[in-house]
């Protein structure tokens, strides 16, 4: 189980894909303005990466890798160029199903995402998450460890973030820095504090 739990740390933190990777900047700097949204938004980017990575790794080792249709006699078929397409798909149908969700029992939430939530579907961290796991070539349950950990990471990344930029705004800084500027400032000084968990492991 260590190696598993080494693997959760790995991906949540030193290797955590908004502050290591910089996968799916566009929202974490665009709904990191108040840590309510963040957290929301964070719940629903952990939810979706915990469940698309294992699903996403059974589809790569049962339909899309050669040889998984030895069973009916087509050893020689390799549809692994289907990966990212077959990716995209499974998260945008998750993605869908969250936000009927949140729109039928959380419409305050839905409507503090606006149009972002939608653009969870081509997330550049959540497809990074199953792209690295294929890559990797991890089991089902490094998968699952690895999809709840990048998820975990991403959503503490930009919890972070919103209490640092809620803080900011009762701070008097330079008129160069305001807006946009002193954020991208902090995101580099938060991603070289992550840096201090590289050779974490846990006992």
């Amino acid at each position: 189980m260590s190696g598993l739990g080494d693997l959760f740390v790995q991906a949540a933190l030193t290797e955590n894909l908004a502050l290591a990777f910089f996968l799916g900047m566009c929202m974490f700097l665009a709904v990191s303005r108040t840590v309510e949204t963040a957290f929301g938004f964070g719940v629903a980017v952990f939810a979706i990466q915990t469940i698309t990575v294992p699903l996403n790794h059974v589809i790569h080792e049962v339909v899309l890798v050669q040889g998984a249709w030895a069973w009916a006699g087509l050893p020689d078929i390799d549809l692994s160029f289907l990966r990212l397409l077959s990716f995209v798909a499974v998260i945008a149908a998750f993605v869908q199903i969250l936000e009927m969700v949140l729109e039928r029992y959380l419409p305050g939430l839905a409507a503090a995402f606006g149009v972002y939530l939608p653009l969870v579907t081509v997330n550049c961290a959540i497809l990074g998450g199953s792209l690295f796991m294929a890559e990797r070539q991890y089991t089902l349950a490094e998968s699952a460890v690895y999809g709840a950990g990048s998820g975990f990471g991403w959503a503490a990344a930009i919890c972070l973030l919103a209490a640092i930029r809620e803080r900011l705004t009762y701070s008097d800084c330079p008129e160069a820095l305001e807006g946009m500027g002193l954020t991208f400032l902090v995101v580099g000084i938060v991603s070289l504090a992550f840096l201090g968990f590289v050779g974490l492991e846990l006992p």
